[in-house]
């Protein structure tokens, strides 16, 4: 079994830091008036956000290939799930 990874504390305050930053910048952005730009700010922020905590508090940054192979394998699901559902909505014709 190999040695669990030890991050340093500075790089842990560093990602607290950049996700403080993040939910400040979220915050200012629900404030401003952009249109449907809004939610893709908002969700490429929570993405980014959610991907420094999975790679960094979760320690998938320091993880075996296997692992990287599986969570690459669900977020290309996950997305192949997205685009099936768009490409329906958005075909559909519109009523009334």
């Amino acid at each position: 079994m190999p040695a669990e990874h030890v991050a340093p504390v500075r790089l842990y305050l560093a990602v607290f830091a950049c996700l403080l930053g993040l939910t400040a910048l979220t915050t200012a952005i629900a404030f401003a008036d952009l249109g449907r730009l809004n939610t893709v700010i908002m969700l490429a922020i929570a993405v980014t956000k959610a991907t420094l905590v999975a790679l960094f508090f979760m320690h998938l940054w320091w993880n075996e290939r296997l692992t990287r192979v599986a969570i690459g394998g669900a977020l290309a699901w996950l997305l192949l799930l997205i685009g099936l559902t768009l490409a329906d909505v958005l075909t559909r014709a519109t009523l009334g």
